[in-house]
């Protein structure tokens, strides 16, 4: 066990990981918060000083979620809203909204089949923060992610205050996925590898840049393209691992985390590099991942694709058919719900 000033230190640890030289501290709204991603990653994102106030949204135990976390000693204040007459609430002077809402994927089921359900949730909380937070980063982690960032835009053009500089599919699990997979595979220190993840969330959309890794890394070809279809399909892997009682919530949650620790950074001035899925001109797809460097206002600049390997062109002409349908999907969504 640890002794008393064992746990001491390491809490100064934790706290010692984040910047703590910011001038304005933010509010981060967490809709979802009560869920299996939502209540990890809001335990993550109260331990940095960069967060005055942590705002949790859920349908049902956020009060209870918000109580439990504000018994920790770390400066951000908690709230708990519940329900949709509390969103206004929740979401008024966020500078950063993180959206974990929905349902979780399930043995046999494929992201489109999560479409239905979480696709009118993502649409009205969006809606909410079109009224309430139109201004704030909106940080999409609920799936389909290909389909609901564009169902996001759609609504933000409904209200008049669409900046697509302000609105971000979180793929960073795939990225530290892909960091982790080849360290393990290479015997280097995960923490100082980084691999480039770009295109989309699911399945064949998910291109790894193994040959823009830093440290740079080889492989030869079948075994590339295991690693390559792992990384694609390490979501189902942790389906399957559940057996039934869940999906990838905790590394989602480190992800989440991990990009609106991104974004708090960015805001305060500090150059961030993150990939992201966001409004695009890169490719054919309207919409796709890449690098990208954040700043105060959100995305400052798309740092694109960088030079591809023969596989890694091959892997971004097959996906970007399965992006557009998935783009289009999301899109025709909001106009006949309108």
């Amino acid at each position: 066990m640890f002794s008393t000033m064992s746990k001491v230190n390491a809490g100064r640890c934790i706290l010692r990981s984040f910047s703590t030289s910011s001038k304005k501290q933010a509010k981060v709204a967490v809709l979802g918060a009560s869920g299996g991603i939502g209540q990890p990653m809001s335990l993550l994102i109260k331990q940095s000083p960069l967060v005055s106030h942590l705002s949790l949204y859920d349908i049902a135990h956020t009060p209870g979620v918000a109580a439990d976390l504000s018994h920790m000693n770390t400066r951000a204040a908690v709230t708990g809203h519940m329900g949709p007459d509390q969103l206004e609430a929740c979401l008024t002077k966020c500078d950063i909204v993180v959206i974990p809402a929905g349902v979780p994927r399930k043995p046999g089921m494929t992201r489109d089949d999560l479409f239905n359900t979480n696709a009118s949730i993502v649409r009205d909380l969006a809606e909410a923060c079109a009224r309430y937070c139109p201004k704030a980063m909106i940080a999409i982690i609920a799936n389909p992610v290909n389909s609901t960032v564009p169902i996001a835009s759609e609504v933000f053009k409904k209200h008049n205050v669409y900046d697509p500089n302000r609105i971000f599919g979180v793929t960073t699990l795939d990225v530290v996925r892909a960091n982790a997979f080849v360290a393990e595979a290479k015997g280097l220190d995960p923490a100082e590898v980084n691999v480039p993840v770009i295109g989309g969330h699911a399945g064949i959309t998910i291109i790894p840049l193994i040959s823009q890794c830093k440290p740079s890394v080889s492989f030869d070809a079948d075994k590339l393209d295991a690693m390559t279809k792992r990384i694609q399909e390490a979501g189902t892997e942790v389906v399957k691992a559940k057996a039934g009682a869940g999906s990838a919530t905790l590394s989602m949650a480190f992800a989440g985390a991990r990009f609106t620790f991104s974004l708090l950074s960015a805001m305060q001035g500090k150059p961030v590099i993150e990939c992201g899925y966001v409004k695009s001109s890169e490719t054919d797809a309207s919409y796709f991942a890449t690098p990208l460097h954040l700043g105060r206002n959100g995305l400052e600049k798309n740092l694109g694709l960088g030079k591809l390997s023969a596989y890694e062109k091959d892997l971004v002409e097959k996906a970007i058919p399965e992006l557009k349908g998935n783009i289009k999907k999301g899109e025709e969504f909001v106009k006949k719900s309108a």
